[in-house]
């Protein structure tokens, strides 16, 4: 009874004055005026056996807390919003400030962690990627298209009668599988068969803070009333269909990576937004479930890893190990844009296929603007011109020329558009809901220009109307042509060619992916990779139109969309079929495979891969170690293999304090040991990043310790190519690698050495290289990363 005396002497302790609060994260206001969600970590053995559940002892313990406030009377229902019992041991509840300093302080608390609101970050692509169900051997046929493997698809949930989660010719269930198909108003557990094996939602976070959901426009269910999430396990996972098509765009046959891999959906995200307290909860269950896979295409929040819900759900599903791959985020093309940038999560960028969908803009002067448009409906009339207006033109009529440029809702006037085609800037609002705008001003049709932060990166929509998007020098060239037509009326039309193959160069890194170097460790270079993410066709709920917008009553089981959301599940896929060809590979081990079989070069024969946004050859802060090749991946040669143990070492380096490497890993971290093994940048990644502040000194040098074991030839002797970044010199010890059988160790030390160059105080400048072991039959290539920076 101890402890249970202690848990109560301190929940009766009289209530702490706000006021007085020495900490800044707790506002000076009163306990009832403002109350947010936390996560709350505790240690799963300090329970009194008193109470039969954890659950049982959470609730007395608010309880005890609560009745020394002066507040109305309890709430007859649980004040507990999430428990999590598996990965994770603790619950999620909404706190005031003064309890949650309180709760804080409890000795049985291992963390608190402040909620976060997360959003998604939104057919050829398998043969782009060289997967080919025609070849007689290959990554789909050792990994018997990754049949048994379970991916659990974290997102907006499902649409589970689409052909492509079709269960035909499906074995039984695996029999690990311990989770379940949750039925719902709209969802029966019929919804759920041998291929979608697994369906469960999570909305009590979003409620907490948005207060009941409108059951009229989102399912109290499994059931996707978005999109999204349909979209995204239909990539990872979906079943062989043909004929598939979005509007007649794209014609061909859908599949996933996987096509035989299994599916297990945990909805999470909801209309605003996707809540951390559910995230979190989907991940215990998801563990709990038996899932080999999560696919996460969630993010927006970096924080130090201790503060990151998602960042520590994801440690904890890989130390068990479960692989998890997250989107990189579409903050693109800005530097430091990148999200979901933890070592343990494997973080997708996005770059495109070879494949596009030009409509291309005619003016009345002769020039062809290059556009693109998944537009599908009435065609604007062959050869006539149609009157050309700038929606932010003020002597049209518009009385704010801001929202009017933006083509907001509102904001044109139907006397000045009717009949016309409207420039409208990107921006705001969405796309497709430009379109809408224009439509309703009974507007002809739309050119879409990007701006200047979009650069030339263009995204296909299926628009409303006719319309296309352009980049950010071609609106501006359209701005000029309609500003010098003062004398005569200036027009202009689309030309809509609908899909055109074999484009290139490709692939390109889609503008809108974001971009290294990571905010929170710089020595871990993020994105690790990029994958197909521009204009994706996969499957889509049947009661949403294809641009999302209420007023679309158009239907297609298969819709075309744009984000490192796309880019993400093809990892999650192609890291099922490497589990299910390598079951005995870890985590690290798979993303190993990815990185170091990357390549950098597009389909022109040899070029460096291009930047979307600005056309000149991108960087490894764009694409990290490169294009995912799944081909290769299947045969790496070697691996850089990290244990949880290792990442630990990585915190204790990276100066995080023993608490707060236990809110992330619930391991008793001893860093005297690892600090004088090495530094942060020691970690076993396939990749090799270095910093270097100058301060004045004149010469720097550091190292980098690996370890790679070998899973290709039992007897094989690799021998290095160092290419040293611009100026530097590298050196690799030992030059020659000889293994004598599978699984075995073996270790090497690279050395950076360099001068200080002249910068601008506050600025930086990147080089790059790599370091590449090859047998004459692998080539395990690791770029080399530093980066020089003059402090302020």
């Amino acid at each position: 009874m101890a402890p249970f005396l202690t848990l109560l002497l301190l929940f009766l302790l009289p209530p702490i004055s706000i006021s007085s609060a020495s900490s800044s994260s707790f506002p000076t206001i009163k306990d009832d005026q403002k109350k947010t969600t936390y996560i709350v970590e505790v240690q799963p053995d300090a329970k009194p056996s008193v109470f039969p559940t954890h659950e049982l002892w959470y609730e007395s313990s608010l309880s005890a807390l609560r009745k020394t406030r002066t507040e109305p009377p309890a709430q007859t229902t649980s004040p507990l919003i999430h428990t999590y019992s598996n990965i994770f041991h603790g619950f999620s509840v909404k706190l005031s400030p003064s309890e949650a300093k309180t709760i804080e302080s409890l000795p049985h608390v291992i963390s608190l962690i402040p909620e976060q609101v997360r959003h998604v970050q939104t057919t050829r692509s398998p043969q782009f990627l060289g997967l080919r169900t025609t070849d007689s051997a290959g990554l789909l046929k050792e990994s018997d298209f990754g049949s048994d493997l379970v991916i659990g698809v974290i997102d907006t949930g499902i649409w589970p009668e689409r052909k492509s989660f079709d269960d035909r010719d499906l074995g039984p269930v695996p029999s690990k599988w311990k989770g379940r198909c949750v039925a719902a108003k709209d969802f029966p557990s019929s919804s759920c068969n041998r291929k979608l094996i697994g369906a469960k939602y999570f909305c009590s976070g979003y409620e907490s803070t948005n207060g009941k959901m409108n059951e009229t426009n989102e399912f109290r269910s499994p059931r996707d009333s978005d999109g999204h999430g349909t979209h995204t396990a239909s990539i990872a996972a979906g079943r062989y269909v043909f004929p598939a098509s979005t509007l007649g765009y794209a014609r061909g046959v859908a599949a996933g990576m996987a096509p035989k891999a299994r599916l297990a959906a945990y909805k999470v995200c909801w209309n605003s937004g996707c809540y951390d307290s559910d995230i979190l909860a989907a991940f215990d269950t998801a563990v709990a479930d038996g899932v080999d896979i999560i696919s996460l295409s969630v993010g927006g929040v970096v924080v130090p890893y201790y503060l990151d819900a998602i960042a520590i759900a994801a440690f904890r599903a890989s130390d068990s190990g479960v692989f998890v791959s997250a989107s990189a985020g579409n903050g693109g093309p800005g530097a430091l844009s990148v999200t979901n940038i933890a070592p343990w999560v494997t973080t997708v960028g996005a770059g495109t296929i070879d494949r596009d969908f030009p409509a291309d803009v005619k003016l009345g002067n002769g020039k062809i603007i290059p556009g693109v448009s998944v537009y599908g409906g009435p065609a604007l009339t062959p050869g006539q011109m149609y009157p050309l207006v700038y929606g932010g033109n003020t002597e049209g009529g518009a009385v704010d020329g801001y929202s009017s440029s933006l083509c907001l809702e509102g904001s044109l006037d139907p006397n000045f558009v009717k009949g016309k085609m409207v420039l409208c800037d990107r921006g705001i609002n969405s796309r497709a809901a430009k379109g809408e705008v224009v439509r309703k001003a009974a507007g002809v049709g739309m050119i879409l220009a990007n701006g200047v932060f979009d650069g030339e990166g263009l995204v296909a929509d299926c628009h409303v109307l006719p319309a296309t998007a352009v980049g950010a020098s071609s609106g501006d060239e359209i701005r000029k042509y309609i500003s010098a037509s003062s004398k005569s009326t200036p027009v202009a039309t689309i030309l809509f060619k609908g899909t055109r193959l074999g484009v290139r160069p490709a692939p390109v890194v889609a503008s809108f992916s974001a971009r290294g170097p990571n905010p929170v460790t710089p020595e871990i270079l993020k994105p690790d990779v990029i994958a197909p993410g521009l204009n994706i066709l996969a499957a889509w709920p049947d009661r949403i139109g294809p641009t999302g917008i209420p007023s679309d009553k158009r239907r297609t089981e298969f819709n075309i969309l744009s984000g490192t959301s796309m880019a993400c599940p093809h990892v999650s896929g192609l890291a099922a079929l490497l589990k299910a060809a390598h079951p005995e590979w870890s985590p690290a081990a798979i993303r190993s495979a990815l990185m170091t079989t990357a390549y950098t070069v597009d389909n022109r024969g040899g070029g460096n891969m291009l930047d979307e946004s600005t056309g000149n050859v991108s960087t490894v802060f764009d694409f990290g170690a490169g294009h995912v090749h799944p081909q290769k991946a299947m045969d790496p040669g070697l691996v850089y293999d990290i244990s949880s143990y290792d990442y630990v070492d990585f915190l204790c380096n990276s100066n995080y304090t023993t608490q707060n490497i236990q809110m992330i890993t619930r391991k008793t971290a001893d860093c005297s040991g690892a600090k004088r093994a090495g530094h942060v940048g020691n970690l076993n990644y396939p990749s090799l990043t270095a910093v270097f502040q100058q301060y004045g000194k004149r010469k720097m040098s550091t190292h980098f310790i690996r370890t790679v074991t070998n899973v290709g030839d039992p007897n094989s002797v690799y021998q290095v190519t160092a290419e040293p970044p611009s100026g530097m010199v590298v050196t690799v010890r030992p030059e020659k690698l000889v293994f004598r059988r599978l699984g075995q160790r073996l270790n090497f030390l690279v050395r950076v050495q360099t001068r200080a160059v002249k910068l601008s105080p506050g600025s930086s400048r990147m080089r790059t290289g790599s370091i590449v072991w090859s047998d004459g039959k692998h080539k395990v290539t690791s770029p080399l990363v530093v980066t020089m920076q003059q402090p302020l």
